[in-house]
């Protein structure tokens, strides 16, 4: 019986059986000796039997329970990061059955964090090959593309051409370096270097990155916030986040357009929105705009790689934040960038 081949439900049942043998014995001794006391006889010895076979019972579950309870801490164990330890399964029976059935799974997990983060340091460490090999071609044909610009300043046409040529080199040098930092986010290999940084001094400078843009082609961008407001962040980081919202807002509003920068906070929360009066996103598009190189069907935007929103919202989650997009096609987008604050 596969009921019984657990040690302690062999012993229990054993045990069980022998008492209620003893006490039968006991009660027929009455019976046969004290036959005028029979009847209280076979009272006393019952009740003894169901105090025995009570105790038997309760040291048993305790057991079971105690048993239980070392596996759980075990796991607990496992689960807060000592992945070395392993819930004793050395006995026969269903239960250490399924306690070895967790420590198998435990090795399984294991081997797969182990080939996870080997895959991980192969991919930073392929990144960063990448990224010097790159960087040197790439800086020797922009000394060159720079040369060209000086040489042909007489030539219209070919001028043109070599202009045309600077702004691939820089579109092709932005691809790199936005498909770097992604990979670095998804291999873990960022470290956010956090201080309590002044907001509004923060979208100061994401103003300053897009004035002279603005002003070429005739855009407004407008901030609008407590000056006192503060969050716990990576500058660096979430400076370019910010930047590659406004930049989208920028790439989907006319001559005339305004990009407006708020920000607000309550006692648990510091929200920053972007909002334009630009073209607006289709509503076939609203789910996928943070998709890497996702390029709409219904988009007149023919420069855009498809990168500054997923990097934006890779950011913005490395702070624990959360960020929203709401738009109406041809009356604008407003992004709502959400954090939490640290307590």
């Amino acid at each position: 019986m596969k009921i019984l081949t657990n040690r302690e439900r062999k012993l229990l049942f054993y045990r069980v059986f022998l008492c209620i043998i003893f006490f039968s014995g006991v009660s027929a001794a009455f019976a046969f000796f004290l036959p005028e006391k029979w009847l209280a006889g076979i009272g006393v010895s019952a009740l003894c039997m169901i105090l025995t076979m009570w105790f038997l019972l309760y040291r048993y579950l305790k057991g079971q329970d105690e048993l239980l309870i070392d596996a759980s801490n075990q796991i607990t164990e496992y689960i807060a990061g000592d992945f070395h330890t392993r819930i004793a399964c050395d006995e026969e029976g269903e239960i250490y059955r399924l306690f070895h059935r967790i420590n198998s799974l435990a090795a399984i997990l294991n081997a797969r964090v182990e080939d996870e983060v080997k895959s991980r340091e192969f991919l930073k460490n392929t990144i960063s090959d990448i990224s010097h090999q790159l960087k040197t071609p790439l800086a020797a044909l922009n000394i060159y593309n720079g040369i060209l610009q000086e040489e042909t300043k007489e030539d219209g046409a070919v001028k043109e051409l070599v202009d045309f040529s600077e702004q691939e080199l820089d579109r092709i040098e932005t691809l790199i370096q936005n498909l770097l930092k992604i990979a670095k986010f998804d291999t873990g290999t960022i470290l956010m270097s956090k201080s309590t940084e002044n907001i509004a001094d923060m979208m100061e400078s994401v103003k300053k990155h897009f004035l002279f843009r603005a002003a070429q082609e005739g855009k407004t961008i407008c901030l609008t916030g407590d000056s006192q407001v503060s969050l716990w962040c990576d500058r660096v980081w979430l400076v370019e986040a910010i930047d590659n919202i406004v930049k989208n807002a920028l790439d989907h509003t006319t001559e005339g357009g305004m990009v407006h920068i708020r920000w607000r906070t309550d006692p648990s929360i510091v929200q920053i929105v972007v909002e334009d009066n630009g073209s607006g996103i289709h509503p076939q598009d609203l789910y996928h705009i943070f998709k890497r190189f996702y390029r709409s069907r219904f988009s007149k935007d023919t420069q855009g790689i498809g990168l500054g929103l997923p990097l934006a919202k890779a950011i913005i989650e490395a702070h624990n934040g959360t960020i929203e997009v709401d738009s109406q096609k041809g009356r604008g987008t407003i992004f709502t960038v959400i954090f939490l604050k640290e307590r």
